[in-house]
């Protein structure tokens, strides 16, 4: 009698088990959870990268960052594709594998990745995609736009005036360089604007960081490492004391030349660009070359467009600009080589930019000494 009763609790057990598992949610279940209790999207979120790597401290790194934040904080699929090489070819063949595996709102970074966008937005009418520094163009540089892509820029030029604004004030007196990769626009208003910051510092902030048209120089390219530090080595051999480097993988070969210098007793810096740089400048523990960074948030950038996606207010057709006014560009958060007053003080000019009180010009004008 025990054993019958026995075996008719456990098919009760049983049967309550199968029902409870035919109710529960999964990948599949009628809630928008995961299985780790986290928000669960069907939108699968590609990037194609350029040249570098993921984690080159650069565009694609910061891209892919804010996708991962989506795909922490939103629950979408994420999904990069490293190109075979940089032609527009090579860049609408990962596009088209990234939507040939249901991958159908695309993040590219770069302006080399113009024309080739301007061909996916049209051969592919039912994805999105979101082209970070650049327009698309069919190669007259005229750009075309359609309702399934948007293009973002960043004020490089305020970005560039507050890293010149915290250089002055942190070192006070001495002279500056800059080694630019490409001369494209947005490697020049880095370049204008931190011109603009140390001369701002200069007439306003009692400084005297003075910079010569000697040493601002355009090596060519963002990959090449090796002659970053050969630009930087004949710079500091010129009694240069800082450098502020955008320069992609150049600039990564300057900070490199700025560590050995400083291992040997010079007393030198660099300023990092697109994402805080502080660790690449470090040469002993925690101790780093790198003073501070000329920041554009690109990670928020990709996150702020899944986001936009996902709430059904893509901005399709637009082209956005990511400056002071909505947080797009600044300094690190944390900048261990700044005083207290100067990371104040620069704050407070940051504030003046998004208000309007202090205008940053996007161009070169009478700036050089």
């Amino acid at each position: 009698m025990k054993k019958r009763k026995f075996s008719i609790v456990l098919s009760l057990l049983l049967v309550i088990s199968m029902i409870l598992a035919a109710c529960g949610g999964g990948d599949e279940g009628g809630d928008d959870k995961d299985d780790k209790g986290g928000k669960k999207s069907d939108l699968k979120v590609g990037m194609v990268t350029d040249a570098g790597t993921i984690d080159d401290k650069s565009f694609n790194q910061g891209t892919w960052e804010g996708i991962k934040q989506a795909q922490d904080e939103l629950g979408v699929e994420a999904k990069y594709l490293k190109p075979a090489g940089t032609t527009e070819a090579e860049y609408l063949k990962e596009m088209g594998n990234l939507y040939d595996a249901g991958y159908k709102f695309i993040v590219t970074p770069g302006f080399k990745f113009e024309t080739a966008v301007y061909q996916a937005q049209d051969k592919y009418k039912d994805a999105k995609f979101v082209i970070i520094d650049g327009n698309p163009h069919k190669g007259d540089f005229k750009p075309v736009v359609n309702d399934n892509t948007v293009a973002v820029f960043f004020a490089e030029h305020e970005s560039g005036f507050l890293a010149g604004v915290a250089t002055a004030l942190q070192l006070k007196e001495g002279e500056a360089g800059f080694i630019g990769g490409m001369e494209i626009p947005a490697v020049q208003k880095f370049n204008w604007g931190f011109q603009q910051g140390l001369k701002y510092a200069n007439e306003n902030l009692g400084t005297n960081i003075t910079i010569k048209a000697d040493n601002v120089v355009y090596q060519g390219s963002f990959d090449n490492a090796a002659a970053g530090g050969q630009i930087a080595a004949q710079m500091y051999d010129r009694g240069v004391d800082v450098i502020f480097a955008a320069a992609g993988g150049v600039g990564v070969g300057a900070i490199n030349e700025a560590k050995q210098r400083v291992k040997a007793g010079e007393k030198v810096w660099m300023v990092g660009v697109d994402v805080d740089q502080y660790d690449d400048g470090k040469y002993e523990g925690d101790k780093s070359v790198v003073l501070t960074s000329a920041i554009k948030k690109i990670d928020k950038v990709a996150f702020d467009m899944v986001q936009a996606e996902l709430d059904g207010k893509f901005p399709g057709g637009e082209t956005l600009t990511f400056d002071a006014t909505n947080d797009g560009i600044g300094l690190p958060e944390k900048n261990p080589n700044l005083s207290d007053d100067t990371v104040k003080t620069v704050e407070d000019i940051f504030q003046k930019v998004k208000a309007g009180e202090i205008k940053v010009a996007g161009e070169q004008g009478d700036l050089l000494k």
